[in-house]
């Protein structure tokens, strides 16, 4: 799967959303160190891999995605916002060197404060297809396990 080519970047009438949206779609590693710019201090953040509290642990998980990957970056395709949350939806590409240039496909669900600051972030995203069938020998068992399933 490839990211859409010449899309004009999503962006909404709500100055919080876009500036978070302008946040991830630009982050790079030296940007983590600025993440309580957009995150609250007690975030809860929640993915396939992670449960968490905190800003700090934000900040590990990103800056630990920016040390096993090259160039990861997020474009977002469709932003869904109202009152004090919003759902995005992205395109997560990176490079590995075993599993190459890579896309993932998910949304992320965020609760904002007052302040636009992101209280709680949780992500959605199939591991299993988007990831794990991607991996050699693993890939071939869950590519298998969804056949049989399937039938």
């Amino acid at each position: 799967m490839t990211t859409p080519r010449n899309a004009p970047p999503p962006r909404h009438e709500d100055a919080r959303v876009a500036r978070i949206v302008d946040f991830f779609e630009g982050l790079a590693a030296a940007d983590v160190a600025h993440m309580t710019e957009i995150y609250a201090h007690g975030v809860r953040f929640k993915d396939p891999f992670h449960e968490l509290v905190g800003v700090a642990a934000v900040q590990r998980v990103f800056g630990r995605m920016f040390e096993a990957l090259d160039e990861p970056r997020f474009v977002v395709h469709y932003i869904v916002a109202e009152r004090d949350q919003c759902v995005l939806t992205w395109y997560f590409v990176f490079g590995h060197k075993r599993l190459g240039r890579q896309t993932l496909r998910g949304c992320s669900h965020l609760l904002l404060d007052a302040d636009g600051r992101i209280v709680v972030h949780r992500d959605y995203w199939d591991a299993a297809e988007e990831l794990y069938e991607k991996l050699p020998f693993v890939g071939a068992l869950m590519r298998w396990l969804r056949r049989r399933v399937s039938a």
